[in-house]
C-alpha cells in the first residue's frame, strides 16, 4: 500500500499533529522497539553488579524470578492491549503502554528491595506486552506488498538494537554510576520517545477495521479448516525459540563471567548476542521474503541449537565463543520474527492484530519460563547446565519448525475466499 490509508473518526482528532506516512510509522514503530528492547534486556547488563549489590541482598534464583517476571506482566499487557486496540486504537495504546514502561523502569532505579525490584519489572512487562504487540501490528498494516517479513523485521530489529544499546551503555556507566543508572537512562530515553508519540497522528488502513468483527470472532476464525495445527505450532514454536533466546539475553553475561571471562568481555559477549541479532536479521528476513517464512525459521532454529552445542562442546577461546553467541543471536531473534511473519502470512489483514496477540503471548510465557528456569539451571550446574537446558528447548523448537512449516503450506495453499469463510466455525 503506497498511499496513506483514510483515516477514522478518531483519527481526525488533533489537527495540529501532522499525520505519518507510511515508512514513517515503520519507522517510529522500530523507535518504539528499540526502547522495548533496551527495557527488557537492559535487566541482563546489569545482572552481575545486582549479585554483588550488598544493600539489595539478590541472589542467583531470585535473579531469575526477577529477570522472568517481567515477561508475566508482559503476558498482561499483551491480553490488554490486544482488546483495548480494538476500542480506542492500536495508536493510542502504543502511547499509553510507552507511559507504563517509563514509569516500570523508573521505579527499578529506585527498588531498594528484591521484591520492589520485581514489582517494577512487572510494571515494566505489563507496557512492554502491550507496545510490541500494537508496534508489530501497526508496522505491519503498513508494509508494501510482499514485504511482509522484512517489515516485522525492521520492527522488531528494535528489541535487539535496545539490548545491544544497553550492553554497550553498560560498559561506560555501570563502573562509574552503578547498575541503576542503566533504569534512569532507559526512563529518560523512554520519555522522549513518548512526547514524539503524542505529538504525531497514525492512521490505519481500512481493512484491518473491520468493526463488523468482533475480537472472539477473529479468534475463533483462526481455527477454521483444521486452522488449529497452524496455530498450536505456531504458539509452540514461540515459547520454545523465547525461552532460549530471552534466557540468553538474562544470564549470558553472568554465564560467560563465571566461565572465567571479565565483566567487560562478559557484556561484550552480550554486545554481539544482540548486535549479531541485529545485523543477521536483515538478511534472514529478505530470504523469508523470497523462499518463505516458514523455510527460513527452520534455518534460524538451527543456527541457534548450533552456536548453543558450540559453547558446550568447543573450546572456550574467545574468538571462538563469539562465533557461537553470533550464530545464537541471528538464530533466537530471526527466529521468532519469522514465527510472526508466518503466523501473518497466513490469516486476512483484520486478524494480524489477533494472531500476533497470540503468538506473543505464547513468546512472553516463554520469555518467563527461559530466565527463570535457567536460574535455576545456573545455580545447581553453572553454566553447562544453563547452556544445556537452552540446547534442548531449541531442540524442541525446531522440531516444532518441522511441523510449523508443513502447516502453513496447507493453509496457505487452501486461502479462504472471503472473510465470511474464514470466521465461519463449525
Amino acid at each position: 500500500m503506497n498511499q496513506n490509508p483514510p483515516l477514522d473518526r478518531a483519527q481526525r482528532r488533533g489537527p495540529g499533529r501532522p499525520t505519518l506516512a507510511n515508512n514513517a510509522v515503520i519507522a517510529l514503530c522500530l523507535t518504539v522497539t528499540l526502547m522495548e528492547g533496551y527495557n527488557l534486556i537492559v535487566f541482563g547488563s546489569v545482572v552481575p553488579l545486582l549479585l554483588e549489590d550488598r544493600s539489595l541482598g539478590i541472589d542467583e534464583r531470585t535473579t531469575g524470578l526477577v529477570g522472568g517476571i517481567v515477561y508475566i506482566g508482559a503476558l498482561a499487557g499483551v491480553l490488554g492491549g490486544t482488546a483495548l486496540a480494538d476500542r480506542i486504537g492500536r495508536p493510542r495504546v502504543m502511547a499509553l503502554a510507552a507511559a507504563v514502561f517509563a514509569l516500570g523502569s523508573a521505579l527499578a532505579a529506585l527498588a531498594p528491595t528484591p521484591e520492589l525490584l520485581g514489582a517494577a519489572r512487572l510494571l515494566t512487562g505489563v507496557g512492554v506486552g502491550a507496545a510490541l504487540t500494537t508496534a508489530m501490528t501497526l508496522a505491519r498494516n503498513h508494509a508494501p506488498e510482499g514485504r511482509g517479513s522484512l517489515v516485522i523485521t525492521i520492527a522488531m530489529a528494535g528489541v535487539p538494537l535496545g539490548g545491544t544499546l544497553a550492553a554497550l551503555l553498560g560498559m561506560f556507566l555501570m563502573p562509574l554510576w552503578g547498575w541503576r543508572s542503566m533504569f534512569w537512562l532507559g526512563t529518560a530515553m523512554t520519555l522522549v520517545i513518548l512526547a514524539v508519540l503524542l505529538s504525531s497522528r497514525i492512521s490505519e488502513p481500512a481493512e484491518v477495521r473491520d468493526a463488523s468483527l468482533t475480537p472472539l470472532r477473529k479468534f475463533t476464525g483462526l481455527f477454521r479448516d483444521r486452522g488449529y495445527v497452524f496455530v498450536l505450532c505456531v504458539a509452540l514454536a514461540a515459547v520454545f525459540n523465547m525461552a532460549t533466546w530471552l534466557g540468553l539475553n538474562v544470564w549470558l553475561a553472568e554465564a560467560m563471567k563465571n566461565l572465567g571471562f571479565g565483566l567487560t568481555q562478559a557484556l561484550v559477549f552480550a554486545f554481539t548476542l544482540t548486535g549479531a541479532a541485529v545485523v543477521g536479521s536483515w538478511f534472514t528476513a529478505t530470504a523469508a521474503d523470497k523462499a518463505g517464512p516458514a523455510k527460513i525459521t527452520l534455518l534460524c532454529a538451527a543456527l541457534t541449537l548450533l552456536g548453543l552445542l558450540g559453547l558446550l562442546w568447543g573450546p572456550a577461546t574467545p574468538g571462538f565463543a563469539l562465533v557461537c553467541v553470533a550464530l545464537m543471536g541471528i538464530g533466537g531473534h530471526s527466529a521468532q520474527n519469522l514465527i510472526n511473519a508466518t503466523a501473518t502470512s497466513a490469516v486476512e489483514p483484520h486478524s494480524r492484530g489477533t494472531i500476533l496477540g497470540l503468538t506473543n503471548t505464547m513468546a512472553f510465557t516463554g520469555s518467563f519460563v527461559g530466565p527463570f528456569f535457567g536460574g535455576l539451571a545456573f545455580a545447581s550446574h553453572g553454566p553447562a547446565g544453563l547452556f544445556t537446558l537452552y540446547a534442548a528447548a531449541a531442540v524442541l523448537c525446531l522440531l516444532i519448525g518441522v511441523g510449523l512449516f508443513f502447516s502453513h503450506a496447507r493453509r496457505t495453499g487452501r486461502a479462504p475466499r472471503d472473510a465470511a469463510d474464514l470466521l465461519a466455525v463449525r
